[in-house]
């Protein structure tokens, strides 16, 4: 079996993962075995944080429809058994930007869901 030499293969994917580790500082931009290691940190972070950004955002629009429902002087809870009983397929994404965009318009879906 023949021989291989790995330089040009080993350079490039070297090169490769050194470009992805911009702005990283120390070792972490410049040594290839940390910058390895750095990388497949920031990875499984940034699959974290994709994730909780999901439940920050969900946390946000839940506390918007609550502060538009005090002004009514209508709990949260209430409100949403209310919906689910008279079978209105709002999420709560939709919710939040009506009770901040269009007050009018979550008040109507307030009575709707109240009477």
């Amino acid at each position: 079996m023949s021989r291989v030499k790995r330089g040009v293969t080993a350079h490039r994917k070297h090169k490769k993962l050194l470009n992805l580790v911009k702005g990283y500082q120390g070792g972490r931009r410049h040594v290839f075995q940390q910058a390895k290691e750095a990388s497949l940190h920031a990875g499984k972070y940034a699959f974290a944080g994709r994730k909780q950004r999901r439940r920050d955002l969900r946390r946000l629009w839940i506390t918007q429809i609550g502060i538009a429902l005090d002004n009514e002087g209508i709990s949260y809870s209430k409100f949403i058994a209310a919906l689910k009983a008279r079978n209105i397929l709002l999420d709560r994404k939709i919710l939040a930007e009506l009770a901040v965009k269009g007050p009018e318009a979550f008040k109507k879906v307030i009575s709707e869901a109240i009477s």
